[in-house]
């Protein structure tokens, strides 16, 4: 069966050593349970139950806690390191539906409700992408993609938001012309997802909308450090 989505767990967390020296940094524990457990808690309850992840550093980590609840496209085995976002997608394509939700299993948005009605309307869309855009924090205060008054992404934009990491996606995205990496990826090519955004923005294929509820992007170990004071 394939997933419905895909949960990035692939990095090696250099900024958050020494703490991801021996554990992957999605295994890292926020609030009593590792990072990535919130949003795989989360998807399983809007019915999204068929869930993949990529890995590379200590995957095997991963694989032995979650092996049993998502599938895993084990990028560091077959190919001895993370192949980047959109290589990483690209590399598990195969296993993914033809809409599927993707976001970092290091980032703690413990409110963020995945529901149908959104992929119902993303999917009647036509459009290629829907991400969720947050306010500005303190570490990525130009920003990243604007926010249309229609609820298009921008490429350029005078206000800009943080990219959340959560987004839906249609598989065309990531095949011809958008992406020119064959399916799977058996090659193991890197690859960002930001340009395949970008050329998509500014051709009006990504759709947008801002959300406001608690959100961060677990990169140093202060953050972590305060999410669990808090």
């Amino acid at each position: 069966m394939t997933a419905q989505a895909m949960i990035l767990a692939a990095g090696r967390g250099e900024r958050m050593r020494p703490l991801t020296d021996a554990t992957p940094k999605p295994l890292l524990e926020v609030q009593g349970k590792p990072l990535m457990q919130w949003p795989m808690e989360a998807l399983a309850a809007g019915g999204f139950t068929r869930q993949l992840a990529n890995t590379a550093w200590l995957g095997e980590q991963i694989e032995q806690r979650y092996g049993d609840r998502l599938a895993c496209s084990h990028e560091g085995r077959d190919f001895g390191s993370a192949l980047e976002t959109a290589g990483g997608i690209v590399r598990a394509l195969p296993m993914l539906d033809e809409v599927f939700w993707v976001l970092a299993g290091d980032v703690y948005a413990p409110d963020f409700a995945f529901t149908q009605a959104a992929v119902d309307r993303f999917a009647a869309s036509g459009k290629l992408g829907h991400i969720w855009l947050v306010p500005n924090p303190a570490h990525n205060l130009k920003g990243d993609f604007g926010l249309s008054p229609e609820g298009l992404a921008l490429n350029q934009a005078q206000v800009k938001y943080t990219f959340s990491t959560i987004g839906l996606y249609r598989r065309a995205l990531f095949e011809p012309p958008w992406c020119t990496i064959p399916s799977g990826n058996p090659a193991g090519i890197k690859a960002p997802l930001a340009p395949l955004l970008r050329a998509a923005m500014d051709n009006g294929h990504i759709t947008a909308e801002l959300y406001t509820g608690p959100w961060t992007d677990v990169g140093t170990p202060e953050r972590l450090a305060q999410i669990n004071e808090n």
